[in-house]
């Protein structure tokens, strides 16, 4: 692995833990109700192959403050990578506003379950749609800017 990849990719695990903990410190980053800052970032695997890791990392280590811990930080990570290596691996044959759905169909599902299973107080169906439309939200708000920013002027 190239030096240059390796750090943006820690580079991009340290800002997704960073706006975590910001969207954490204001109520928002976890349970069945998330508007993560940070899930704005998982755009980034469209653009290079480092947000792939960089995004796993960055979760994980974000997901230790979940009241869930370990779990969190099992299927949560689980989620995310997903969603990054289905955006890695379409990105050429899909349109972005196609492939930022993967985060919010991958999070809905499997935290949805994690918090149906694990948190109890809860519904699957409730969880994973509070969760899916945070996540759609978030991506879609900023993250299709942040696409369009990125591609305009050719940062990756």
């Amino acid at each position: 692995m190239k030096t240059k990849n390796l750090v943006v990719g820690g580079l991009i695990a340290a800002l997704y833990a960073v706006l975590t903990y910001v969207s954490a410190a204001m109520g928002l980053a976890y349970g069945p109700v998330q508007f993560r800052l940070s899930e704005i970032l998982t755009v980034l695997p469209i653009f290079t192959p480092s947000a792939v890791y960089g995004l796993t990392v960055g979760c994980i280590i974000s997901n230790i403050g979940s009241s869930l811990g370990p779990v969190d930080m099992i299927f949560g990570t689980a989620a995310t990578l997903l969603a990054a290596v289905l955006m890695r691996a379409l990105r050429k044959r899909l349109p972005i506003p196609l492939l930022l759905l993967f985060p919010s169909i991958c999070n809905a599902l499997i935290i949805g379950a994690e918090l149906w299973y694990f948190a109890g107080d809860v519904g699957f169906f409730y969880a994973a749609a509070t969760v899916g439309l945070g996540e759609l939200a978030v991506v879609y708000i900023g993250g299709l800017p942040l696409c369009s920013f990125l591609k305009k002027n050719k940062i990756f």
